[in-house]
């Protein structure tokens, strides 16, 4: 098959050439810009799921549609460790920043003008001063040093500027629950602060299964803030248009023992279907696909996964969290309960609290329900079973 032609789009955050399964998702976001521009409030949205399922995609198909709304966007991605704090805060200024400058020819308006300079005054105060919104700085506004203050002002200013205009703000925000507590909370704070004042701030996440439980520690009210989208693997149909919509663009057919086959081995997640369907673009020479085409292509795709999705979350285990994880891997997909796991390590569950505490902060593992944890990757309990097969025999 000729390569370029490959419809297919393995890589993160890619845009797939046909988004099938999110029409909710979408379509619940339509109404949060509809309900905004029509003066009335809505709730913003969170999307949690494993990695690997569409989260990034989904996110940054919602920011397409408000800017194709002319709201003001930002797009930002969490980090962990103080360093990542750092880099965060001073991320949110600088877009922060760009994105003002598109409506400083309406500084005329005085809530624009308000907004621009509390805009000015925030990110100086980061120590963001390389872009000039063409006004000066409100050193009363967005300057105190404190981020829950300081974005109150933003929420304020910023929100009362776009509401004169009938637009909204929001913060796109991925792996959100790598955001250390502090920022975490001043975001969840702003988000509330902007529902009671009826002002058009949204922040929009995406992040693992736990964020909903951190946005709850962080603020006991923001489980009333938000919708809550968890984003799982594809129905069978949708994970079928997947496969066979993009290919039919360029005359790409499958015979059915084919589509079953890459079906099975994708098991409906999203970036799976790109990278299997990717490979069998390059492994086929003719269309219709065959079952032989299929085989080829999922042992081509698992070459790739397990050489580069799969490695870069095992590679950041040390031994003790990779023999943690290899004890897991006992359930397949699981979840496994941590009783079980310590049995099988030998050690008492108690002892073993840290090394899990520390596997979650890495966003290996989540605990979907007490006493009990699950890889944060679909497929990482075979990609580790394939691991212990190619080890060599120590008789």
């Amino acid at each position: 098959m000729e390569a370029a032609l490959n419809p297919y789009s393995p890589g993160s955050g890619l845009q797939p050439p046909f988004l099938a399964g999110r029409e909710g998702e979408i379509e619940a976001f339509d109404l949060v810009v509809a309900r905004t521009e029509l003066s009335r409030p809505a709730r913003s949205m969170v999307l949690t799921g494993l990695r690997g399922v569409g989260k990034t995609v989904l996110l940054n198909r919602l920011r397409g549609i408000a800017e194709n709304h002319n709201w003001l966007t930002i797009r930002l991605e969490g980090r962990p460790g103080k360093a990542g704090t750092q880099e965060f805060r001073k991320d949110f200024a600088r877009e922060l920043q760009i994105a003002s400058r598109r409506f400083s020819a309406l500084k005329g308006k005085e809530p624009v003008l308000q907004f621009l300079r509390t805009v000015s005054s925030f990110s100086a105060g980061i120590g963001i001063t390389g872009i000039s919104l063409g006004v000066e700085r409100d050193p009363m506004r967005g300057a105190s040093g404190s981020l829950d203050i300081d974005l109150r002002d933003l929420v304020d200013d910023v929100g009362a500027a776009m509401r004169s205009l009938r637009k909204g703000v929001a913060v796109f925000i991925d792996e959100m629950q790598d955001l250390d507590d502090e920022t975490l909370s001043a975001f969840v704070t702003a988000q509330h602060y902007a529902g009671q004042r009826e002002l058009p701030f949204f922040v929009v996440g995406a992040g693992l299964p736990n964020l909903p439980g951190r946005l709850a520690e962080a603020r006991s009210y923001a489980e009333r803030l938000f919708q809550y989208r968890p984003i799982g693997k594809l129905a069978r149909n949708d994970a079928e248009e997947s496969f066979t919509v993009p290919a039919g663009r360029v005359g790409g057919k499958f015979e059915p023992s084919a589509l079953e086959r890459l079906l099975k081995a994708s098991g409906h997640y999203p970036y799976f279907i790109q990278e299997f369907g990717s490979a069998l673009w390059e492994v086929a020479i003719d269309t219709p696909f065959t079952g032989e085409d299929a085989e080829a292509a999922v042992a081509a795709g698992l070459r790739r996964l397990d050489a580069g999705f799969f490695p870069s979350r095992w590679d950041r285990a040390t031994p003790r969290e990779r023999d943690y994880m290899n004890a897991m891997a006992k359930d397949g997909e699981g979840p496994s309960g941590t009783g079980e796991i310590a049995d099988r390590l030998a050690r008492k569950a108690t002892s073993l609290g840290k090394l899990r505490a520390e596997l979650v902060a890495k966003g290996l593992i989540y605990s979907p329900e007490y006493g009990q944890v699950a890889f944060t990757v679909p497929g990482m309990a075979d990609f580790i079973e394939r691991q212990n097969l190619e080890l060599p025999n120590s008789g």
